[in-house]
């Protein structure tokens, strides 16, 4: 009965009233104190995919729910008789959206994401106290496991011996992460690693070559450089980051720029009038 009442409603609505309201081609759904669900407005939020069962069940419960708003709507408008203060703050909120909106297009259309990476690096020098790590960093050019000249290419960084460690985990289905001399979190590296030490940076600190087994690999670690938390952030890691505050003070101040622009020309056109006591 559910889905037959359910399939009759998608089908009829009351011809009455068709007479008393502009429905703009729309087919009513329900009706609710002069409050209409359409058709249309169900087919727009209905999934994709779902089965004739399934879809059934989804509009049941979207009607059931956009009638129940609008009847908690409507009781609580009744028990809120001065709606004034929420009015301002509709319009305000309407206000802050519009600005947003157009500040946000007018961003894209008039300021360019892309930064020079000599001012990227001019910030970070000038603002190096702002970069502090929140977490251990080590740089890791190669990590490898098993033996015989693994002990020697492990330790080299020239591009021969990284070839040679490739190869070689290639033909004996090992595996290899090669890091490309990039700053990676410890913890991404040591998750790889059968290695439980009390101090990671002491540990890091001396032992720049670490070769560890358990009853399956043996695995080799090289540490080109580490940096434990609290210290500065190397420029390569902290890039990203320096990129986005620039871009931030640039959208910051170009958008300053539009307001006092607007001003200026309100005030030669005369258009600003101020009420004085």
């Amino acid at each position: 009965m559910r889905k037959t009442g359910l399939l009759l409603i998608s089908l009829l609505f009351c011809a009455s009233c068709a007479d008393k309201h502009d429905h703009k081609g729309q087919t009513p759904l329900v009706e609710v104190d002069g409050n209409f669900l359409y058709k249309e407005d169900l087919l727009a939020v209905l999934p994709a995919g779902l089965s004739k069962d399934d879809s059934l069940l989804f509009a049941e419960h979207y009607v059931r729910s956009w009638v129940e708003d609008v009847l908690l709507f409507n009781q609580a408008q009744s028990n809120i008789p001065d709606n004034g203060e929420i009015d301002k703050l509709v319009e305000n909120y309407r206000k802050a959206l519009i600005m947003h909106t157009y500040q946000q297009e007018l961003i894209s259309q008039k300021l360019s994401g892309e930064i020079p990476e000599q001012e990227i690096a001019d910030y970070y020098e000038k603002n190096k106290e702002l970069f502090k790590l929140d977490r251990p960093l080590m740089k890791v050019p190669l990590t490898a496991p098993q033996l015989g000249n693994v002990r020697k290419w492990y330790k080299t960084e020239t591009q021969d011996a990284v070839e040679h460690l490739e190869k070689y985990s290639l033909q004996n289905a090992v595996k290899y992460e090669y890091f490309y001399d990039k700053w990676v979190p410890v913890s991404e590296v040591l998750d790889m690693l059968p290695l439980k030490v009390p101090d990671v940076d002491e540990y890091l600190d001396k032992n720049r070559h670490v070769e560890l087994k358990d009853t399956a690999f043996h695995y080799f670690l090289n540490v080109s450089d580490y940096r434990p938390m609290g210290e500065q952030e190397p420029y390569e890691f902290a890039r990203g980051q320096v990129k986005d505050m620039l871009l931030n003070v640039k959208q910051v101040e170009f958008m300053k720029q539009v307001k006092d622009d607007l001003y200026q020309r309100a005030v030669k056109r005369d258009k600003i009038k101020y009420y004085l006591e």
